[in-house]
């Protein structure tokens, strides 16, 4: 069955002022599936990340050139609604960042900020995207509470479940689990597993063994440059570059 690409990235170069941080950038994330992006600190995978829903606009004397396609609409286009982009475009962080709110509040953040007020409809929200975040267990008797109490590895679910409440379609993760220890990040791992049934799962990681694991495409970013995309498999045990083979082999990086 051919797989359809969610994400169509051609010729994309981006620029922090003088600095060129990404350099013709080109390739296709498919619906549905797990796609890694593994590289050295300051290679430039946060930054591709950051292009996918425009958050990179945010800093200033930032530019970018190329085509980024979502759905087949070009989001660098003047007529794009950014915040319907960022819905349907969400995002996860390597910090884990809840809000100084009740962990019911956090998860419903989203709806009421699209206005939504009507009870049932957030409790329903609330509750089912805690499920989706394998947490509802863990905290259905203290949704009243602060998700400042929470262990690290809560606190980076409640952010998923977050992300999840506003129904986005692509979720991009940032080191979800970097801060988090291996229990926890166990837990993340298998989450992203499961959510692949209904989203689109971009992910930057410095872990390789954690890319091996969970994705189903791997890219290798060097110096700005998308060295190497493909399967998984093919990156980690037969890469068609010596960069890349060297990277994953622990040669450098």
């Amino acid at each position: 069955m051919e797989l359809i690409s969610k994400i169509s990235v051609e010729k994309l170069n981006f620029y922090y002022g003088k600095i060129y941080a990404l350099k013709d950038v080109s390739v296709n994330i498919k619906a549905n599936q797990v796609t890694a992006f593994i590289g050295p600190s300051g290679c430039g995978k946060s930054t591709f990340l950051r292009c996918l829903n425009r958050m990179n606009d945010l800093i200033p004397g930032a530019k970018a050139s190329g085509e980024v396609c979502f759905d087949g609409m070009d989001i660098y286009s003047k007529d794009i609604d950014l915040a319907e982009l960022r819905r349907k475009v969400g995002m996860v962080f390597q910090k884990s960042n809840p809000f100084p709110k009740s962990i019911f509040e956090n998860v419903a953040y989203g709806l009421r900020i699209q206005g939504i007020i009507d009870k049932t409809r957030l409790e329903e929200t609330v509750e089912k995207t805690l499920k989706d975040a394998a947490l509802w267990d863990e905290v259905k008797d203290k949704l009243d509470e602060s998700a400042m109490k929470l262990s690290g590895g809560q606190q980076q679910r409640v952010c998923i479940a977050r992300a999840l409440a506003v129904e986005p379609e692509v979720l991009l993760m940032d080191e979800p689990a970097s801060a988090l220890d291996p229990i926890s990040t166990a837990k993340i791992e298998e989450l992203i597993l499961d959510l692949k049934k209904n989203y689109t799962i971009v992910i930057v990681t410095h872990n390789m063994q954690q890319a091996a694991r969970i994705s189903n495409y791997t890219g290798f970013f060097f110096l700005g440059e998308l060295i190497e995309f493909d399967d998984t498999s093919k990156i980690f045990t037969n890469p068609s570059n010596q960069k890349t083979e060297d990277y994953v082999t622990g040669r450098f990086g």
